[in-house]
């Protein structure tokens, strides 16, 4: 489920920063994908305490120390990506 979360996470950043690109309104775009990143979080984090409960000690071992940072890094690229617009808006105001 989180790839499925992951991949409209994604489309929606890019069609994010197209509409900014073309000018058109753009901040429907930019709250899916923050919305859809942070629900890739969440069943991310449903997945792992499934493996808790189930005491599956090595799928743990196995995928939470790389997981952590390739969500650490892509929630923080997620989160840049989408505030650009707002960003680059602020500074062509200026």
């Amino acid at each position: 489920m989180w790839v499925i979360l992951g991949v409209i996470a994604i489309i929606a950043t890019f069609i994010n920063l197209y509409m900014y690109g073309i000018g058109k309104d753009y901040k429907l775009a930019m709250a899916s994908g923050l919305s859809f990143s942070a629900l890739t979080l969440v069943a991310e984090y449903s997945m792992v305490s499934d493996w808790v409960k189930v005491e599956d000690w090595s799928a743990l071992l196995d995928v939470v120390p790389t997981m952590e940072t390739a969500l650490w890094v892509l929630t923080i690229l997620s989160i840049l990506l989408n505030i650009t617009p707002i960003l680059l808006e602020l500074k062509s105001k200026n």
